[in-house]
């Protein structure tokens, strides 16, 4: 039986922020959401955050998630006093306590799921998360005696000099048997600089007590600043990328890429520079993405190419190209082998397959058949000041260069617009439709001299 709790409550100060600490978002979700998330290797009983600092707001960004439960800490006295605060919610509980930092969103699951291994198979009283950092300066000690056993923890602001020379560092996760931590929680004491409740004095009332190495340590990383935070997103992005590349990704200047975790991208795919990937999307096999595109909540198909172009909550089917320039939005459908080329804005439409809509078009809240070519500059006049109206153009269709078809309006199969028209009226299949007025030419406009 595990149990975790994640201290939550602080308002870090750091941020300058009046939205708590653990609320701020790192690649698209908060920190403590992504401490959740590190979990997700673990068979959990309960699931315990402990709040503070505005802790309703904290109860409804997790509102979603099921199975939360929340503690109170009204004063912050210390890692120490926020876990006393669930002495009673697990009066009676009789599993492992894993306690974690609201603050550390970089942990691996895999490497919970080793510590809680480690601390069960060898039936520690308590096993410690630690961290061998370059530099630890700041950073609480760890003391151990042979096979990692904890002898003691000093925090850096109470180390000596020689005692700082010790790199391994207390990360502030922890695994306890409950039943033991519980004895010693009423024994903690504020005999420190602080004046604190230290959770690393329980050390001193618990046996065996096991440090467990990280095997990376920036995953212990926590975050108390704006700087941490975007270093921390750096590390995010680093094995993000690393774990895509080895799958078969190519990138061409990752560093100038972005990737969220919710992406999937398949083998051979091709990411160029500026190149920004967010939220639930799919690129399939052989597609090239940028120069310069963001694509977000959208299903890239096989062998797309898109070229400076911004994709949001869209479908996007094989062969297609897109761009340079495009903006398509609100669920836009484009079938297989079109063409979306330079400066087209499409919002919310069905476009069938070989079709090509090439250049300086609008169309939105649209139905485009097979095999349709929109001319350049039509667009379709779909909002009336109060509501949007459909448009409807059936297969093989062609308009012409600034076209203005106004909404609600239906151009049946194989219809040609001349250009410059504004179409008003349907449009019966097989027609050539103009609708301007016919060029009038005065002559002698210009008195002769």
């Amino acid at each position: 039986m595990v149990a975790v709790a994640i201290l939550a409550a602080g308002r870090g100060t750091r941020m300058k922020s009046d939205l708590p600490k653990v609320l701020h978002t790192l690649a698209g979700r908060s920190l403590v959401e992504r401490v959740l998330d590190s979990c997700s290797l673990l068979d959990l009983d309960r699931q315990i955050v402990i709040i503070g600092y505005q802790g309703e707001m904290v109860k409804q960004a997790l509102s979603h998630r099921q199975g939360i439960e929340f503690v109170e800490q009204t004063q912050q006295l210390g890692t120490g006093h926020a876990v006393q605060q669930v002495m009673s919610s697990l009066q009676k509980y009789r599993g492992d306590l894993l306690v974690l930092n609201g603050d550390a969103p970089l942990l691996r699951p895999e490497t919970l799921q080793k510590l809680v291994e480690t601390h069960q198979i060898k039936q520690n009283a308590a096993t410690l998360l630690t961290a061998n950092l370059p530099n630890p300066q700041g950073y609480g000690r760890v003391f151990c005696n042979g096979g990692n056993l904890v002898s003691h923890i000093i925090e850096d602001r109470d180390c000596n000099l020689a005692q700082k020379q010790n790199r391994r560092v207390n990360a502030g996760i922890y695994c306890f048997n409950w039943q033991k931590l519980a004895t010693s929680l009423p024994n903690l004491s504020t005999n420190n600089d602080q004046q604190e409740y230290y959770l690393t004095e329980v050390v001193d009332y618990l046996s065996p007590v096991m440090a467990f190495d990280a095997e990376d340590y920036r995953e212990t990383n926590g975050i108390n600043d704006r700087r941490q935070l975007s270093e921390a997103y750096d590390i995010l992005q680093a094995r993000i990328k690393d774990d895509w590349m080895k799958a078969g990704v190519t990138m061409i200047d990752p560093s100038s890429i972005t990737i969220d975790e919710s992406v999937r991208l398949e083998a051979d795919v091709i990411l160029e520079p500026q190149t920004h990937l967010r939220g639930n999307t799919t690129v399939a096999t052989g597609s090239r993405i940028g120069p310069g595109s963001l694509i977000d909540n959208s299903l890239i198909g096989s062998n797309v190419n898109v070229l400076y172009s911004v994709i949001t909550d869209s479908e996007i089917a094989a062969n297609t190209r897109v761009g340079p320039y495009s903006h398509l939005r609100g669920e836009v459908k484009l079938g297989q082998s079109c063409r979306i080329g330079n400066f087209v804005e499409i919002k919310k439409t069905t476009v069938g397959s070989n079709t090509n809509v090439a250049h300086l078009s609008y169309l939105g809240d649209a139905t485009l058949g097979d095999r349709v070519n929109i001319g350049a500059g039509t667009i379709t006049a779909n909002y009336d000041g109060k509501q949007k109206h459909p448009t409807t153009i059936k297969q093989g269709t062609k308009t012409g260069s600034n076209s203005v078809l106004v909404a609600p309006v239906i151009l049946g199969e194989n219809v040609t617009v001349a250009a410059g028209s504004v179409v008003t009226q349907d449009v019966n299949d097989n027609a050539l439709v103009v609708a301007r007025s016919r060029q009038k030419e005065i002559p002698d406009w210009h008195s002769q001299d």
